[in-house]
């Protein structure tokens, strides 16, 4: 006989399960956005009154300093605020029993190797939860039965190589093998993900290279992120010109990226601004610059989404965000191919699919702890 507390653990595994799949996100599109709303003063009551930040006010009072009460960065980014609620509700797809397996989205994650497998699970994971039918990762052999072990759900491909298992002169003919097994696949795919747990080992960043000339040649939207924003920032020509490539730096990514493009430091105080020269500089991308407001642009407008998450910023966030934009942005040019025969203009799907990628991203915390305090409830409601 199950105990109480089973019962509610059991309720919440339920509930969680429940909101990751595509169901949910249609319910979350009709009915959320008043519960959402709720949750964001909610979150800001918590975050002020946090003990965390109570210190830092402290510290910054007692060096002669006035703490920030708003919160916010020194830059206004209220104006640029996106409308993230509509584009979720825009491009989000309608459950059809008519639609076949891989109609909702198949994702690729290029990545995974002897040191990180963690980042390409949580990348395709994501795409899965969020609703895409097919994720599939490619990465070395090494890294595959690893990955096989975290979920049956994903389709996993050991067929990259790093350089100490290749032989000078066999180099070529073993480049040539890996992009001859990933182009068997590639041409199936509505995004592909290059970069979450890839390493910098160079004979695997030239692999990915050719890989990822041959879905520009396709015409697949690519989500850049990790290791994969290392071989870009070396090489701008790989997704300069491509209106389908989207990065997302984080902060010390974007440094390293205005350092190389545009020979200067970081200037938080004109972010926006700074933003589009880098973006029109590379040419023709959309750049997801994360940080406490993310900046989204695809050089002719920016927009912010200052959705509040979790305050860690631990490893695997920006791979579940990576995972996220792929499933998104395939939605949005879906959505966008439908409207424009319906006579209706959108916006770029790249930036449709970031701003949406991040809304979700950042209630998903605020979601898991509103569970954990239902299941807690409930159990004490029970007991009395």
């Amino acid at each position: 006989m199950q105990t109480p507390l089973l019962e509610m653990l059991f309720s919440f595994s339920w509930i969680v399960d429940w909101y990751s799949c595509r169901a949910q996100l249609l319910f979350f599109q009709h009915e959320m956005g008043t519960w959402f709303r709720l949750l964001d003063i909610q979150r800001v009551r918590l975050w002020e009154s946090s003990t965390i930040l109570r210190r830092q006010h402290f510290l910054i009072r007692s060096l002669g300093g006035k703490p920030d009460q708003s919160g916010s960065a020194k830059m206004n980014l209220a104006a640029l605020e996106a409308d993230a609620m509509s584009i979720l509700k825009t491009i989000t797809p309608t459950l059809d029993p008519i639609l076949h397996k891989g109609q909702a989205g198949k994702v690729a994650v290029i990545g995974g190797c002897r040191e990180y497998t963690g980042a390409p699970y949580f990348a395709a994971i994501s795409a899965l939860k969020i609703g895409a039918d097919l994720s599939h990762v490619f990465c070395t052999k090494d890294a595959a039965p690893i990955i096989k072990s975290y979920s049956p759900e994903l389709i996993v491909h050991p067929v990259l190589e790093e350089s100490y298992s290749v032989r000078g002169e066999e180099g070529i003919h073993v480049s040539s093998k890996v992009l001859a097994e990933v182009d068997k696949w590639l041409e199936r795919f509505d995004c592909v993900v290059i970069g979450p747990g890839l390493g910098r080992d160079p004979f695997l960043l030239h692999c990915v290279t050719e890989i990822m000339k041959h879905a520009r040649q396709l015409n697949i939207p690519i989500v850049i992120d990790g290791d994969g924003l290392f071989l870009v920032t070396n090489n701008l020509d790989l997704v300069s010109g491509y209106p389908l490539a989207v990065l997302t730096p984080n902060v010390n990514e974007y440094k390293r990226l205005v350092q190389k493009v545009l020979n200067c430091e970081v200037n938080d105080q004109n972010a926006p601004g700074e933003l589009i020269s880098l973006v029109n500089r590379i040419g023709g991308i959309t750049i997801l610059r994360k940080g406490r407001s993310d900046l989204i642009s695809d050089g002719e407008t920016v927009c912010s989404v200052s959705i509040f998450g979790s305050p860690r910023r631990c490893g695997g966030q920006g791979d579940i965000l990576s995972g996220s934009v792929a499933v998104f942005l395939s939605w949005a040019r879906q959505s966008i191919s439908v409207k424009e025969d319906l006579g209706i203009r959108l916006e770029n799907p790249t930036v449709l699919g970031c701003v949406a990628g991040h809304k979700l991203r950042g209630y998903l915390p605020c979601l898991i702890i509103q569970c954990f305090k239902l299941a807690y409830t409930l159990c004490q409601n029970h007991n009395t």
